[in-house]
């Protein structure tokens, strides 16, 4: 299996799109009731309640749109790769890797604010690669700004990965006030906006513009099977590392600073469960990306044929026994 996506093939994005539907059948068969929370923000509060009225008649249609999110992620993730050459040749691991770390954990294919914003944080991640050596980035870099703000009205705790934007700006171009300003400017716009909103609709006040912002540790509950998913998300993760600390030397600079921007973007992605923390894993999502990342780097470089293989079946056979003989996905 991991031979076949290895290959730059096309059919590859049907048994990409197969392969979710298998390892994921659970999420279909038992629908996640979704509700919002005071940490989401107003634009997630509203589609909710758009797809209100037709998720009370038709309860799949959530699993149907995280699904198809997951799928868009895997392919939007393969493609930034691929096109960047953050690889030696373009494949798709990227997006089987992402597709088997989303199955890790049940709350990750829940429709939640975190998955939703993985998208936007998708599209951020290509702009901030484009900027590198480009004369004139003004427009791009207002436009990464004004992304990651529009994100904070799905999920307001996105706002904290400003510091991973600007650590990026610093990563891949000369240091510029005038661009961290534009950024910083960018984020603020959708609240300048939505503040006048409030001020004319009478509603204006400082808990409406910024919702409550906590820092705790997030409550977790322990269990063999979660012990499992932590192995399975570590090791390939960090054997990946290796592999691309191996191979950095080979690696043109804009490809170096690429990886760096992942790390940051992981490490962002951690801290994120520590703002306004719940009980549930949905938070953790938004380090799926980097770490898809790095283990397609494992499948991909590994030296040994068969450590690949043996790493592919036994994700799928723990994430099967994960969905019908532990509790995590009934």
């Amino acid at each position: 299996m991991t031979g076949i996506f290895k290959q730059k093939n096309p059919a590859n994005l049907f048994l990409l799109l197969v392969l979710g539907v298998l390892i994921k059948l659970p999420i279909f068969q038992h629908p996640h009731a979704v509700t919002t929370d005071t940490e989401d923000g107003i634009l997630y509060q509203g589609i909710v309640e758009f797809l209100a009225p037709t998720a009370r008649r038709n309860p799949v249609i959530y699993p149907i749109i995280t699904y198809l999110l997951l799928f868009i992620q895997a392919v939007m993730l393969t493609r930034f790769i691929s096109g960047q050459r953050m690889m030696n040749r373009p494949n798709y691991l990227p997006g089987m890797a992402y597709m088997l770390i989303t199955s890790l954990l049940p709350e990750w294919n829940y429709f939640s604010p975190p998955l939703l914003v993985n998208t936007i944080l998708l599209f951020v991640l290509s702009g901030l690669f484009k900027v590198y050596n480009q004369p004139n980035a003004r427009g791009a870099i207002f436009n990464i700004g004004l992304a990651l703000g529009l994100a904070a009205f799905i999920f307001f705790p996105a706002i904290t990965f400003t510091f991973w934007i600007l650590l990026s700006l610093a990563v891949m171009r000369p240091f510029r006030l005038n661009e961290w300003v534009l950024c910083l400017v960018g984020v603020l716009t959708p609240f300048y906006f939505y503040a006048v909103w409030l001020f004319i609709d009478n509603n204006w006040s400082w808990q409406n513009l910024f919702p409550d912002f906590s820092f705790s540790l997030p409550s977790v509950k322990q269990s063999a099977w979660l012990a499992g998913s932590i192995f399975l998300l570590a090791v390939p993760f960090l054997a990946g590392g290796y592999f691309v600390q191996e191979s950095l030397r080979k690696m043109l600079i804009q490809v170096r600073k690429g990886w760096s921007l992942l790390l940051l973007y992981l490490l962002g992605a951690i801290l994120i469960p520590f703002v306004n923390n719940s009980s549930g894993f949905e938070n953790w999502v938004m380090a799926a990306i980097p770490f898809a990342a790095f283990h397609a780097c494992t499948y991909m470089y590994s030296t040994y044929k068969i450590l690949p293989l043996l790493l592919f079946w036994l994700t799928v056979a723990f994430i099967l026994g994960y969905q019908y003989a532990g509790p995590g996905w009934l």
